[in-house]
């Protein structure tokens, strides 16, 4: 991405108060992912269990916080936007979706490479109650942090190069979970009236 690396470079002289503010922004509407700020503090302090997870609560409480005011900003204006750039009908069956299968798509929004600032923004415009959707993020966000340092953790360098290369191809891969879904989504709404079928 164009600036990424002069916009990291800015945020690194203010060390955990810029993964806090990155994390924060990230989950509301900038593209840059806290990982590519988070990995290297979390290598450089591997050493020190304490502030790796001073570091992890940061990033995830603040990612979290920033999807709460994604939320916040999709349920005032997401229904417009959705409406104004798509159909009516796109918008009611995304409201359905995440009425009933919201708690998932918001955990697997957030510990996966799946956009999670449009999960929240379109969680908000769904009147997504907030409880589990900070349920979900503390979780998604908790569990995709906390296993990349305690894989830095356990494997330093080695396991910095493959959460790297994860990153990296983190499009190809969100692409892949989000056909899966669709399957699976389409698979269960398919097998539904078969199982209703015989009394």
């Amino acid at each position: 991405m164009i600036g990424e690396d002069l916009i990291l470079d800015f945020f690194n002289q203010f060390g955990p108060f810029a993964l806090a503010l990155l994390s924060f922004t990230e989950a509301i509407i900038q593209p840059i992912p806290p990982d590519l700020m988070f990995l290297p503090m979390a290598y450089d302090e591997r050493d020190s269990v304490a502030m790796l997870l001073w570091l992890w609560f940061i990033v995830t409480f603040a990612s979290v916080l920033g999807a709460v005011v994604g939320h916040a900003l999709g349920k005032r204006y997401g229904t417009k936007l959705l409406d104004r750039f798509g159909k009516p009908q796109h918008r009611e069956r995304l409201e359905y979706l995440f009425h009933r299968y919201g708690v998932w798509g918001m955990f697997i929004a957030a510990v996966s490479p799946l956009p999670y600032k449009v999960f929240g923004w379109i969680a908000g415009a769904s009147d997504m109650k907030l409880r589990p959707f900070i349920l979900a993020g503390i979780f998604g966000r908790g569990l995709r942090f906390g296993l990349e340092a305690l894989l830095i953790y356990l494997y330093g360098e080695a396991a910095m190069d493959a959460v790297s290369w994860l990153l990296d191809h983190e499009i190809v891969m969100a692409v892949v979970l989000i056909t899966i879904l669709g399957l699976a989504v389409w698979w269960f709404n398919a097998k539904k009236p078969t199982s209703q079928g015989t009394p």
